[in-house]
C-alpha cells in the first residue's frame, strides 16, 4: 500500500510539474490551437459534471475524459449520445461507442464522435451574394482505447484519436493521444469511496489544412502564364491539457449516496478551469447531478472578459433499469450546459451494459 501512495504522489506532482511549466494556461494565445472539438464532452451522463466529472467516468464515456476509466468495464459496453451544441447555431454532435473486456484485466473501446453544422452558402469572388448551392463541413474523431486493471486500487488506460475536418476540397488531418491513471481506495467495491484521476489529453502532431480549395489559376495573357498555384497554409496545435480530479462516495440511507467532486484542468492555449460537482443517486438506478465550472482567469492578461463558450452552471440526471435478472442494465441520460450565448447546450443518450 505505501509503495502504491508512493507511485500515486510521484505521478501527481509530475504532472503538475507540467501543467505549471509546459501546459500552464495562457489565455493570451487562445485561438492559435484548432481541433477544438477534442476539448468537446459529447456524452450525456458526464457532460452534466462541466470538467468536475473526472475521477467519475466509467465504460465508454470515459473515453474522452480519462482511458484509465474503461477498465470498470464488466462486460460489452454501448453508449450513443446526441448533442444540440449552443442551441440556435444548428451544430449537431453525434457520439456512439462499445467497449468489450478483454480477458480478466483489460478493456478495449472503439468511438466515433461527429459534427455537423448545417448547409452553408457557397460563397465566391464573382457571387458573393451566393446562388452556387451549399457546402457542410464535417470534423470526425475516431477513438481506439486500451485499458487495464493493474490492481484493485490503479487503472491506466491510453487512447488514440485520429481526428478530421474537412469540406469538399479542404481538409485536415491529425493524431491526438490520451493517457489516464486512476487510483481507488480500498480493496474491494465495498470501501472504493474516494478517488483520484489524473489524464494528459490531446498530445499530438499539428495539424494543417490542405486540398484544391486552396489553389487557384494565376492568368496573365501578356506574359503567356496559365499556372496552378497552391496557397499556403499555418500549421497548428493540437489543444493539449492535464486534469486532475477526485471525488468522494458519502453514503446517505441504506440506498442512496451523495459524490461531491472537483478537478482542475490546465490548458495549454486557454485559462485554466475549475470545476465544482455533486452528485445525488438511488439504488444505483437513479441520479442527479449539478457542477459549476470557474475559469481561472489572470489579473494581468491582455483579454478580461469570457472566452470559451460553456460557462458556469451544468447539470444532468441518469435513470437505469435491470434487463432481466442477469446483471444487464439499460439507461438513458440527458445534460444541460449554460452557455455565454445562445441558448445553452442539450444532451441526450442512451447506454447499455450485456
Amino acid at each position: 500500500m505505501k509503495k502504491i501512495l508512493i507511485y500515486i504522489s510521484v505521478a501527481t506532482v509530475a504532472f503538475t510539474a507540467m501543467s505549471s511549466q509546459t501546459f500552464a494556461g495562457n489565455e493570451d494565445r487562445a485561438g492559435q490551437s484548432g481541433a477544438h472539438e477534442l476539448l468537446i464532452n459529447p456524452w450525456a451522463k458526464n457532460s452534466g459534471w462541466g470538467v468536475a466529472g473526472l475521477a467519475n467516468v466509467r465504460g465508454v464515456e470515459s473515453f474522452g475524459l480519462n482511458p484509465a476509466c474503461a477498465a470498470y468495464s464488466k462486460g460489452t459496453d454501448i453508449s450513443f449520445s446526441h448533442t444540440d451544441w449552443l442551441k440556435g447555431s444548428d451544430i449537431k454532435i453525434n457520439a456512439f461507442g462499445i467497449s468489450q473486456k478483454v480477458g480478466e484485466s483489460g478493456a478495449l473501446g472503439l468511438t466515433l464522435m461527429s459534427m455537423s453544422f448545417g448547409e452553408i452558402q457557397r460563397l465566391t469572388e464573382s457571387n458573393p451574394d451566393g446562388g452556387n448551392g451549399t457546402y457542410s463541413p464535417q470534423f470526425l474523431n475516431i477513438g481506439l482505447t486500451y485499458a487495464k486493471e493493474f490492481s484493485n486500487s490503479i487503472k491506466g488506460g491510453i487512447t488514440t484519436h485520429i481526428v478530421s475536418e474537412s469540406i469538399n476540397d479542404v481538409k485536415a488531418q491529425g493524431i491526438a493521444i490520451d493517457a489516464g491513471i486512476q487510483y481507488t481506495t480500498g480493496n474491494n467495491a465495498d470501501h472504493d469511496n474516494v478517488r483520484f484521476g489524473i489524464a494528459l489529453r490531446n498530445v499530438g502532431t499539428p495539424m494543417k489544412y490542405q486540398g484544391e480549395g486552396l489553389s487557384y489559376r494565376n492568368d496573365n495573357a501578356n506574359q503567356n502564364i496559365n499556372v496552378l498555384q497552391e496557397q499556403r497554409t499555418e500549421n497548428f496545435e493540437l489543444p493539449a491539457l492535464v486534469s486532475i480530479g477526485a471525488a468522494y462516495d458519502i453514503k446517505a440511507g441504506t440506498d442512496s449516496r451523495i459524490t461531491p467532486s472537483v478537478a482542475f484542468t490546465s490548458n495549454s492555449f486557454i485559462r485554466d478551469q475549475i470545476g465544482l460537482g455533486v452528485e445525488y443517486g438511488f439504488k444505483n438506478s437513479f441520479a442527479i447531478r449539478a457542477a459549476y465550472t470557474i475559469d481561472k482567469k489572470d489579473k494581468n492578461a491582455i483579454i478580461d472578459e469570457d472566452i470559451t463558450a460553456l460557462k458556469g452552471f451544468s447539470g444532468g440526471l441518469t435513470y437505469e433499469v435491470p434487463l432481466g435478472k442477469s446483471g444487464k442494465r439499460f439507461g438513458v441520460d440527458y445534460s444541460y450546459r449554460a452557455t455565454k450565448t445562445f441558448d445553452g447546450t442539450h444532451s441526450i443518450g442512451a447506454h447499455i451494459a450485456l
